[in-house]
């Protein structure tokens, strides 16, 4: 774990913007150690959104602009931060997807259709969200460096180290709440099984839990 050391010539810890920062860094922390949910992920987005909104403000100063000046310094974190950019891409084209699957089910439900073009979708949706989270592995790890105690630059990344590796876990719970869940899968197998156009009353009433189970997903 980075050991944060700054100098005189950075915000003090007392400054509004770094309170504000690290204020919201703890509570990422809590949230991370908490099970995931549809309910939990809404409160983890909005803390996210305000600490990178503090970040914004935290590197207008002049003394963390001087900071961060380094080349290689900006060449890290930007690295990050495009990882990042690719990351929320694909959690919005999985959410683009899941409303898409889920108006293909409704309709297979008002013309009582089988279910194949939600299932294509679902099957899509799954192997996005697994490619993405591998991808993820070992982004949720800040970066251990040894902090020189007159190293302004390393003290200042460091922060901003640690809140882009509270980003990915956050985003990974995303991806993970819109994954197809095992109970998705067993409602979607009693279709498959059934080699009938039209819907038994069994099934009908699967499709209705199946809808019911995707439109929480997207609360």
């Amino acid at each position: 774990m980075a050991v944060h050391v700054r100098s005189n010539s950075l915000p003090s810890k007392s400054h509004p913007e770094i309170a504000n920062v690290e204020d919201h860094l703890c509570r990422l922390k809590f949230y991370k150690e908490a099970s995931v949910s549809s309910s939990s992920i809404c409160p983890q987005l909005a803390s996210l959104r305000d600490l990178h909104e503090d970040i914004n403000n935290l590197i207008q100063l002049p003394s963390v602009q001087q900071a961060l000046a380094d080349e290689n310094c900006a060449a890290e974190l930007l690295d990050g931060s495009l990882k990042l950019v690719d990351i929320c891409g694909v959690a919005r084209d999985v959410i683009f997807l899941m409303k898409e699957s889920v108006q293909e089910l409704q309709s297979s439900l008002r013309r009582n259709k089988g279910i194949d073009a939600y299932m294509n979708s679902r099957k899509n949706i799954d192997r996005m969200v697994k490619k993405c989270i591998k991808n993820l592995k070992g982004f949720d790890r800040c970066s251990s460096v040894l902090i020189n105690k007159d190293s302004d630059l390393k003290a200042t990344t460091s922060m901003l180290k640690e809140a882009q590796a509270i980003d990915f876990p956050v985003l990974k719970s995303v991806l993970t709440i819109f994954a197809p869940k095992q109970k998705t899968w067993s409602l979607v197998s009693k279709f498959t099984q059934s080699s009938r156009v039209h819907f038994r009353t069994e099934d009908e009433s699967n499709a209705q839990e199946l809808y019911a189970l995707n439109i929480e997903n997207l609360r």
